[in-house]
């Protein structure tokens, strides 16, 4: 299927499923429940996990091939914001230049920043994209406001040409759309107490998760992939057979850029705001997490770690003391009121508590990320059923 083996096959329409169903999986409990709270299916949250997921992906292509740890990657997401929002003020708010204007302006910039960084390898790469990423954030700051509008942040406003549309009459700016579908666009479907939230911009942000995600199988499983786990594996011993490794880098660098554009403009797309905080390192740190405990080198993972993280972000940073309190209103008091002391701290501000919990628990025990997690329960329970068949009675020997 798709030119992928059957392994490959069966991961993607994995990952189709996953999308698909997505509403449905993120809303497990009733609206009428306390654990409702917990339900992530709602559009904004759905469309930060494939955005996001695009952008580990992509990151995934040059850490987890090459091994090279970039700390800067949110510059490129930053950039590919503001050349969409422009695409927005001064063409039309169609989505599609936006996009396309995305990918290419962050292709260029990671081409130069990938051409200086990839002349040092180790930590003095990982520290010369961390120090490009904050020199883009200061510029983007304070020193471009012209062109970014610094900390207000650039945003779409009436007085703006969009030489490609006509006049707006109806003194509102007009929303975000994909050739006449608005990005906002949806309905509700209620399901007796389950309420279930179907949205087109989340539905077209998938698409283009998926289309990411199928190129990232055929670049690992190319030539290209191969050159590039020769690059992470000994890239010395590489240069002795005469082969020049800095194209295959910067290929790698330009495209995982470029992953990062894309999901810069669809974050624009669905939300059309472009500020610097995009291009701190934070951010890039971030997604830097998002890899590593999904599973680094891995197809799968990155997608999973991003859901994870900006599942922990949006969900247990918004909980206190009162939903606490209903959550555990079935206890008695003198454990209760323990218990949500202690659940405070790593809730609401202190949800980087619970991240950076589970990051060591996952680095320690799981080096391989979530995905081994997943691949050890997987090999456990075949071995558990293997124990429990009934062994087959040895045949009779033959007369």
């Amino acid at each position: 299927m798709l030119g992928l083996n059957k392994k490959d096959t069966g991961l993607f329409l994995f990952v189709l499923a996953l999308i698909v169903f997505a509403p449905f999986i993120l809303n497990p409990f009733p609206e009428s429940s306390d654990l409702a709270r917990f339900n992530a299916g709602y559009p904004d949250l759905m469309q930060r996990f494939v955005i996001f997921g695009i952008f580990a992906i992509g990151f995934n292509i040059l850490f987890g091939l090459t091994g090279y740890l970039s700390f800067g990657h949110a510059a490129f997401l930053g950039v590919g914001s503001y050349a969409g929002v422009w695409m927005m003020k001064l063409l039309t708010v169609n989505i599609v230049p936006a996009l396309i204007a995305a990918i290419v302006v962050a292709g260029i910039f990671s081409l130069v920043i990938g051409y200086i960084c990839l002349r040092r390898s180790g930590i003095y790469f990982s520290i010369l994209t961390l120090a490009f990423a904050q020199m883009s954030f200061a510029l983007a700051y304070s020193v471009l406001t012209p062109i970014t509008a610094g900390e207000t942040g650039l945003q779409l406003s009436l007085a703006d040409p969009r030489i490609l549309e006509a006049a707006n009459a109806s003194g509102t700016i007009p929303a975000a759309n994909f050739f006449g579908l608005e990005m906002r666009s949806g309905f509700d479907w209620a399901v007796g107490d389950w309420v279930f939230t179907f949205n087109f911009g989340y539905y077209l942000c998938a698409v283009f998760m998926l289309i990411a995600f199928y190129i990232s199988i055929r670049i690992f499983r190319s030539p290209f992939g191969m050159m590039l786990r020769a690059v992470k594996s000994n890239q010395q011993r590489m240069g002795y057979t005469g082969l020049n490794s800095k194209p295959y880098m910067l290929a790698a660098f330009v495209i995982s850029g470029m992953y990062a554009g894309l999901a810069g403009g669809l974050m624009v797309a669905v939300d059309p705001l472009a500020g610097a905080d995009r291009m701190f390192w934070t951010a890039s740190g971030e997604v830097v997490l998002m890899t590593i405990l999904g599973g680094v080198g891995t197809l799968l993972g990155p997608v999973l770690g991003a859901g994870m993280i900006k599942y922990f972000e949006n969900i247990f940073s918004r909980l206190n003391e009162s939903d606490l309190n209903a959550l555990f209103g079935f206890l008695p008091d003198f454990i209760q009121a323990p218990l949500v002391t202690v659940a405070q701290m790593f809730v609401g501000d202190g949800w980087l508590m619970t991240l950076g919990l589970m990051f060591m628990l996952i680095v320690i025990f799981l080096p391989g990320g979530l995905l081994e997690g997943v691949q050890r329960l997987g090999a456990l329970v075949s071995r558990k059923k293997k124990t429990n068949e009934p062994s087959q009675p040895a045949a009779a020997p033959a007369e």
